[in-house]
């Protein structure tokens, strides 16, 4: 294996299959076959990724919980001349896994850190969305807790990319009734178990899809972004643009506090203004 740039040891983020194993390149697998080690994020994962490849190599785990104490193992073995792989259990190790820190601790010190173009979720999902590709914000996952993923998608709500989302099967359900909540009742798209045999996509507006999505399987979520006009707004009322706001879904404080985003004032002079105390 050529190491990266000027020879020295080198750092290869690897992307595993997010479901059928033909995903992964030539590659990836000559790299997991020649590096001295790899850290993953499951070994158990990774174990049955490299017999699957008739792999043999020494496993280390590499997760959200212990990330800050082994990226030092790491370092170590780079500083010995070990070339070294670091997996996630599906997809690019970093896009929602765990390797940041791992990656900025061994570029800080000045090691060689190689990411190879592979699989990952968000891309597919994207391209089959038939939602505007360009320019999209990848989100990744929302907050676990109900009001917090509330607040993260009304801090976006304006934004006009394309947003993309991932999403567990457990809060499927609750996030797209947020996002109807929150975005009014925009045009979604959700590829569901993306490269795995029971892979499918939902189309539509957020309230065509939400009553026949499964609550299985692993989620992407495109979301048209904003249409809103500024200069259209300009024109209406303050009670008038709440008002709007409440007919696309959003409840009353919801909307008072879009309006004042939108109009770039504290959401208490839309509260009075609305409400009819100035």
């Amino acid at each position: 294996m050529q190491n990266s740039y000027d020879g020295s040891p080198t750092l290869y983020l690897v992307p595993t299959p997010i479901g059928n194993m033909g995903d992964i390149t030539y590659r990836a697998v000559d790299v997991l076959k020649e590096v001295d080690v790899i850290f993953s994020e499951d070994t158990r994962v990774t174990l049955n990724l490299l017999n699957y490849f008739d792999i043999s190599k020494k496993l280390i785990a590499l997760h959200d919980h212990n990330e800050e104490d082994l990226k030092e193992k790491v370092l170590e073995y780079l500083k010995d001349g070990k070339n070294i792989a670091l997996v996630t259990d599906r997809g690019t190790p970093i896009i929602s896994d765990p390797g940041y820190k791992t990656v900025k601790y061994v570029t800080d010190k000045g090691y060689n850190v190689v990411s190879l173009p592979g699989a990952t979720a968000f891309v597919p999902a994207l391209t089959v969305s038939g939602l505007a590709p360009q320019p999209f914000l990848f989100y990744g996952f929302l907050n676990s807790k109900e009001s917090k993923r509330k607040e993260e998608l009304e801090k976006i709500s304006n934004e006009e990319e394309t947003i993309i989302f991932y999403e567990a099967p457990h809060r499927i359900k609750s996030t797209l009734k947020l996002m109807q909540d929150v975005f009014g009742d925009r045009n979604i798209s959700i590829s569901r178990e993306i490269s795995k045999k029971f892979e499918s996509v939902y189309r539509g507006k957020i309230s065509d899809v939400i009553d026949i999505v499964p609550e299985k399987g692993e989620f992407v979520i495109v979301v048209e972004g904003s249409t809103n006009n500024d200069n259209v707004f300009s024109e209406l009322s303050v009670k008038d643009t709440v008002d709007m706001y409440i007919k696309a879904g959003l409840d009353v404080m919801s909307a008072i506090k879009r309006v004042a985003k939108d109009r770039r004032v504290s959401k208490s002079v839309i509260y009075k203004e609305y409400h009819g105390e100035v």
